[in-house]
């Protein structure tokens, strides 16, 4: 399907959780270089905003950290930041609000898979933050990231020995398909804050194809991978 400028912005609103008074806020966001280059003058890209939005996240991520753990000393707060911040972790937040469909990308870019590429995804998250920022303030900017930041980070960061990423796994196994679509759903959470379970279901295509229970969202969605490929015949040993 051919980008335009009409891209539908009202559906992108919707999954960030967020409505523009100035559109073409969100517009200059979600416009590649590439995209602005093909435009000449007529468009800028996101790369500005990106500068600010880099800016804004780390902000809004430190002062989260500082409260947070009031006795972690600066370096493990500094390691902690960047886990959170980094571009496979932007890349992750990206595509939960389906960013890469909502692009505006260069022929060339678009022919050679930007849509889904972890550094231009990870610009662009950062953009539209940006763009939120100067819409609608830093508290609306604010209460954008803390969708993405876990409760718990260092507890999230901690993975066991032995730790298998089988949400990476289904998928590589599913992107054979280029039509077929996963999609994680949180369908329980129960227990007090500091002993809580969380229930997830893998969808393909809308239909549940694993359920995984565990102490953090992020575990939860790991066992309904592994219980996906397991059902769909690959060994998750």
């Amino acid at each position: 399907m051919e980008h335009t400028e009409y891209v539908d912005l009202g559906r992108f609103e919707t999954y960030i959780h967020y409505h523009f008074k100035d559109k073409h806020l969100l517009l200059e966001a979600l416009s590649h270089s590439s995209y602005a280059n093909e435009k000449h003058k007529t468009r800028n890209s996101n790369e500005r905003l990106e500068f600010l939005g880099d800016s804004v996240l780390s902000i809004v991520v430190s002062e989260f950290l500082f409260h947070k753990y009031p006795d972690l000393p600066e370096g493990e707060l500094t390691k902690l930041r960047a886990s959170m911040v980094c571009e496979k972790a932007l890349h992750v937040f990206a595509r939960e609000i389906h960013l890469g469909e909502f692009l505006l990308l260069g022929k060339g870019e678009e022919h050679t898979g930007g849509r889904s590429r972890s550094s231009i995804l990870a610009d662009a998250f950062e953009a539209v933050i940006a763009a939120i920022f100067l819409d609608g303030g830093m508290d609306a900017a604010k209460r954008h990231i803390m969708r993405f930041i876990p409760k718990n980070p260092v507890a999230e960061r901690q993975q066991p020995a032995g730790f298998h990423d089988y949400k990476t796994r289904l998928q590589e196994v599913v992107q054979k398909n280029p039509e077929e679509k996963v999609e994680y759903l949180l369908v329980s959470e129960c227990g007090p804050d500091h002993d809580k379970a969380f229930e997830v279901i893998v969808c393909l295509n809308s239909n549940v194809i694993g359920k995984g229970v565990g102490h953090s969202k992020k575990a939860a969605e790991q066992l309904a991978a592994k219980e996906a490929l397991s059902l769909m015949g690959y060994g998750t040993a």
